[in-house]
């Protein structure tokens, strides 16, 4: 008889962590689910999944904690705060923070509950909403080898490109490399949407053959026919992304390495964010190019 799974507890259950947890039901492990507002537990509670009353109820009943929470802020108080996951969580535990944070944050966590003996990972990701329902995420990594090697059988029950970066802060340093890319590829996927849709061709035609060619990429795949279909509905909300570039040039600060482009495209998230859009995709960032050039990206009728 085979060994019986690790009980995870999964604290986080939006857009992201919903799916993710199913995910690890679905591969057998015994789930204990907790968030702060009751709709999502009760929904995973009526497939199978068991609740805790607080974080630290979830770390005290589980072998592995997994957080998904929407910034540093959010993990520092779920962690320390009142019934907070260090209040419950034993030594010889994992817990492994997939939310996307300050690196400086992910360290912090490393050391103060390696003090009670307990095992760390940082393992942001990278998919969207997508990639999560799917199970295809691709995971970046922080942490001992040893505890990565563990913990492996849970990340291939959420993702399929699974890398140990380094050390503790690693995979998040890697995921602010992710969100540079990304954001900027938006940025360009919009720009250049804009300006084929004011000189009158069809964008729906333009995604059709930049997909095919060396511009094709991970944006205009996913986001491509979403921004031609005015679909800004989140997959990966504006105000997330505009926190993790944020994050990305504190981390530029302090590495004194220039990101020009980067700090152009966050001021436009952050124009987007007090627009009042901060809770649309962050492919809306087309709409700021579209106000700009007094035009819509929308598909030509037949």
């Amino acid at each position: 008889m085979a060994d019986a799974k690790p009980t995870v507890g999964f604290i986080g259950l939006g857009i992201m962590g919903k799916p993710m947890a199913r995910n690890l039901m679905r591969a057998g492990y015994p789930l204990i689910a907790y968030n702060r507002s009751r709709a999502p537990m009760d929904e995973l509670a009526a497939e199978g999944a068991m609740l805790g009353t607080s974080p630290a109820d979830v770390a005290a009943r589980a072998d592995i904690v997994i957080l998904m929470l929407p910034d540093s802020p959010d993990v520092e108080q779920v962690i320390f705060g009142p019934n907070g996951v260090a209040e419950g969580i034993r030594a010889g535990s994992l817990l492994i923070d997939m939310s996307s944070i300050s690196p400086v944050t992910a360290v912090k966590v490393a050391e103060e509950l390696g003090k009670k003996s307990v095992k760390v990972l940082d393992a942001p990701v990278s998919g969207g909403d997508v990639g999560a329902r799917q199970a295809t995420l691709s995971i970046m990594v922080g942490g001992p080898e040893d505890v990565f090697n563990e913990a492996l059988p849970v990340f291939q029950a959420l993702g399929k490109n699974i890398v140990l970066c380094g050390g503790h802060g690693a995979g998040q340093i890697t995921k602010l490399c992710n969100q540079i890319l990304v954001a900027l590829q938006l940025e360009a996927v919009a720009e250049a949407l804009v300006l084929g849709a004011k000189a009158g061709v069809d964008p729906a035609k333009i995604v059709q053959v930049l997909s095919g060619g060396l511009a094709r990429c991970g944006v205009l795949e996913t986001r491509g026919m979403r921004i031609v279909n005015r679909d800004f509905a989140p997959g990966f909300r504006v105000r997330l992304h505009y926190k993790d570039l944020n994050n990305a040039l504190a981390a530029a600060k302090a590495y004194e390495v220039p990101l020009p482009v980067t700090a152009l495209v966050t001021e436009m998230f952050k124009r987007l964010k007090v627009a009042g859009r901060g809770d649309l995709d962050h492919s809306a960032i087309t709409t700021l190019l579209e106000e700009l050039a007094g035009t819509v990206v929308q598909k030509h009728e037949a």
